[in-house]
């Protein structure tokens, strides 16, 4: 998963991108050894040099039907070629679920600066409208 996460990201941002957290992996069905799978990797959103990826990881039967198994979101930082992060390009979501995504991605950073003490709650708009 961090390999396809990490090459979203790379594309993404046409930079060279660091691993900065993994922030949730969910492990929904087993995926019995021999099976092919699927993973998928999407920026689901883009901050100034920041980017969150979402994976999802799908069983292929052998009718060709696809099935979901885990998820995982990974963050990850652009850096220029010195190691110093270097800015990228916003996303522009469309479908329905990429907008979902896009949304729950700004919640969930803003979780991560307060739980870290780089942010103060009071400013976690997002987050906090979710409570009021």
């Amino acid at each position: 998963m961090d390999r396809a996460a990490s090459i979203s990201a790379k594309r993404h941002a046409e930079e060279i991108v660091v691993t900065s957290s993994v922030n949730n992996v969910s492990f929904g069905k087993s995926i019995p050894i021999g099976t092919t799978v699927t993973i998928e990797a999407k920026v689901s959103r883009a901050f100034t040099t920041s980017m969150e990826v979402f994976i999802d990881v799908w069983i292929d039967d052998d009718g060709g039907k696809k099935t979901k198994a885990n998820e995982a979101i990974y963050t990850f930082v652009a850096v220029d070629k010195f190691g110093k992060p270097t800015k990228i390009d916003k996303i522009n979501p469309e479908t329905e679920e990429e907008k979902k995504r896009y949304d729950a991605a700004l919640r969930r950073r803003q979780l991560s600066l307060v739980l870290a003490g780089k942010m103060k709650a009071d400013d976690a708009t997002e987050l906090k409208a979710l409570f009021t």
